[in-house]
């Protein structure tokens, strides 16, 4: 159990937060769209599973390839496999407890699902090594990211459409832009240490810009989908919300103070993320 704890804490479980009330907006936006029903328990329980296989092993993975920087950088040099609170073998271990979970989750779904899991598993993957050659490593987490609306879309439809894809990219680009924030702490290790991102190769405050820049089309990303999708009031509120928290959340970091990059990344987007949710769900229920 203590190794267990000190798991869960290395890959950050807490803030499953983030992806997973996109993956029900997915679910509920796709079974209301395409069937004009509720995704039934089954679908909605299978779909925790695999958000929770899929993350867990995500970010476990991150934490066993970036080790080595890890344990350089004077502010993550604390993490658990750096530290040496947990082996390699442990941590690998785990890591295949997490893939085996999301297979057999997706295996309980529908044969688009498993047809598309590779796809999903090649950029959980790739991400954790794309900070060595480009700067684009934020957008390939934010394709990773939103592919958790587009699988808990794709889990009750068993199919992929425009709608779905608008919902990916707006995700995508939201997860992208509160990467780039986070990512302006490390500026200076990763210049010298050769490690690209947005920040250390454009200078944080281009990087902050273009962070809005990302949030700005997530927030068209949702109004093309309130248009598309006929729903009304309620989501309506729901964008509006998103984007005066976005707009907030930029408000609190600048390139010259970025003392409250915490509150902007961890609070703020996980609010946002749960607010959209809750409102698509209050939409639905209201028609």
């Amino acid at each position: 159990m203590k190794k267990l704890r000190i798991i869960l804490e290395m890959i950050k479980f807490e803030h499953t937060i983030f992806a997973l009330p996109f993956a029900f907006m997915g679910a509920i936006l796709g079974s209301y769209v395409v069937k004009g029903t509720w995704p039934s328990w089954g679908q909605i329980f299978w779909i925790i599973v695999a958000m929770v296989g899929a993350r867990s092993a995500a970010m476990a993975l991150n934490r066993l390839i970036d080790r080595k920087f890890d344990g350089e950088n004077p502010r993550t040099k604390m993490r658990a496999l750096p530290a040496g609170l947990l082996s390699v073998k442990e941590v690998v271990f785990f890591i295949i407890g997490s893939f085996v979970l999301l297979f057999i989750a997706a295996s309980q779904l529908n044969r688009l699902t498993m047809e598309l899991l590779p796809i999903a598993v090649f950029f959980l993957v790739f991400y954790s090594f794309t900070k060595r050659f480009t700067w684009a490593c934020h957008i390939v987490l934010g394709v990773a990211l939103g592919l958790a609306p587009l699988g808990g879309w794709v889990a009750v439809t068993g199919e992929v459409d425009g709608i779905s894809l608008i919902l990916f990219a707006a995700v995508a680009f939201w997860s992208a832009g509160f990467d780039v924030i986070y990512a302006c702490q490390d500026v200076s290790f990763d210049r010298q240490r050769g490690l690209y991102s947005i920040p250390s190769y454009f200078g944080v405050a281009r990087a902050l810009k273009l962070a809005r820049l990302f949030h700005v089309f997530t927030i068209i990303g949702f109004v093309v989908l309130y248009f598309l999708t006929n729903l009304k009031i309620w989501f309506g509120i729901g964008i509006l919300i998103s984007a005066l928290i976005l707009i907030y959340e930029h408000s609190l970091v600048k390139p010259t103070d970025l003392s409250k990059l915490n509150t902007a990344f961890f609070t703020m987007n996980g609010v946002l993320s749960v607010l959209v949710f809750a409102f698509t769900f209050i939409d639905l229920v209201m028609r």
